[in-house]
């Protein structure tokens, strides 16, 4: 099968996205499928080609939002060469400019489209409006929502029943939802495959001993990952246990902002901020923690937590829907609702190693059912299912241009 994978952003940037995307055209392409990429050129204002990667770069310009670009809706230049793919199957991971590029293409060269909905939009809605007309906002963001992941695709595809709920309950969506949480290369994370002597410098670097007992989170540091209830937890944390650490991994737009909080609270002892952190490095960092935690409650899914379980972390999440799919209550991580029920489940595992033991061997198997292999094999069989119908579609319309054309006559 040749797949055609459209998205606003790529290597070299580094998300959660990214990490999917790539996951997912390695897995492909071990099962033997051709898979190309448009995407847009982060580096620089020209269309490049990676003849090796099946990698087509568009310029567009910045919209203040990360490391991403905006990109014409129809790159002339682009035209011929997606055409040469001749593509079976397009995947669409965006809903702007790539991704509208995505559905004009499939409309106009009858090519099947697939689409994920990775982010939900309302939560991120004030990086553009810095606050103002938040409620017309968010109508708009639902509105073409809506738009890009229903009228326009042959097949939908989500990581969580939270964002099939938000489809069907709010949305009103009649159309098939695939539920099929992102994967991951599960063994990149695996504790016997992260030399010790990789791992020991870098307690050194944070001044971590063997007293401390150490949380771990990673991801982006802005507003809607909801960090500061994590630094605030631990300025509460601390007052008796003062050898708890928590590695905070990762950049973003509140970083200062998070570490000065961290100085005021007099926890920045206690509260080591890594700064970005390259992906291939990443595992290493989960192999000097005790446990995984986040607050977050705007994740389609959370690709970290399945990275801290294939660790063999136990993940202790926000009760939020979006993990509820990864994480199993008390068998393969644990849940909280607010501050004191963080640190009770925080105190609950350093004060029961047996316990710590079994939810860190339960995360390690629960993970292994998110590699990158089944979800390549259920995202393949999503394919199959809109080239069908497609199909069906065609010959459907053939039909009845053959009845027109008859009464014509």
């Amino acid at each position: 099968m040749r797949i055609g994978i459209f998205t606003e952003t790529y290597t070299p940037y580094i998300s959660g996205l990214v990490t999917s995307e790539v996951m997912l055209k390695q897995a492909l392409e071990k099962m033997g499928h051709e898979v190309y990429v448009v995407t847009a050129n982060l580096e620089s204002f020209h269309y490049e080609y990676d003849e090796k990667e099946h990698v087509l770069r568009i310029p567009g310009v910045k919209t203040g939002i990360y490391d991403s670009r905006l990109t014409s809706i129809y790159p002339i230049q682009a035209i011929n060469k997606v055409k040469s793919w001749n593509l079976d199957v397009i995947h669409s991971q965006t809903e702007f400019a790539i991704g509208t590029f995505a559905r004009i293409f499939a409309k106009q060269y009858d090519i099947p489209i697939v689409h994920t909905y990775h982010t939900m939009y309302e939560d991120y809605v004030h990086y553009i409006t810095k606050g103002h007309f938040k409620k017309s906002s968010k109508k708009l963001v639902e509105y073409l929502t809506l738009f890009y992941c229903d009228k326009t695709i042959t097949e939908l595809i989500v990581p969580t029943k939270k964002a099939y709920d938000l489809f069907k309950e709010k949305y009103n969506v009649t159309r098939n939802i695939h539920i099929i949480p992102t994967g991951i290369e599960v063994d990149r994370f695996y504790k016997e495959n992260i030399p010790l002597k990789n791992v020991i410098p870098l307690r050194k670097k944070y001044a971590l001993t063997q007293n401390d007992f150490v949380g771990i989170f990673v991801g982006r540091l802005a507003e809607e990952k909801n960090v500061e209830f994590l630094l605030n937890m631990m300025k509460e944390l601390i007052k008796d246990y003062p050898f708890m650490k928590l590695l905070i991994v990762g950049d973003g737009p509140d970083k200062e902002k998070y570490e000065q909080r961290s100085i005021d609270n007099g926890t920045d002892k206690n509260i080591i901020f890594t700064g970005k952190v390259p992906w291939e490095e990443i595992p290493k960092y989960y192999q000097v923690a005790n446990y995984f935690i986040t607050a977050s409650k705007t994740e389609t899914q959370g690709l970290t937590v399945i990275e801290a379980m294939a660790a063999g972390l136990p993940a202790i999440c926000i009760d939020d829907e979006s993990f509820h799919l990864v994480v199993v209550d008390d068998l393969d991580g644990k849940f909280f609702r607010t501050q004191k029920e963080a640190i009770k489940k925080i105190l609950d595992l350093y004060n029961n190693k047996e316990e710590w033991k079994r939810i860190s061997n339960q995360a390690r198997i629960k993970a292994d059912a998110f590699s990158a292999q089944n979800f390549a094999s259920q995202v393949l069989r999503v394919y199959e299912r809109a080239i069908i119908q497609n199909d069906k579609n065609k010959n459907f319309l053939q039909r009845m241009w053959k009845k027109i054309r008859r009464r014509v006559k």
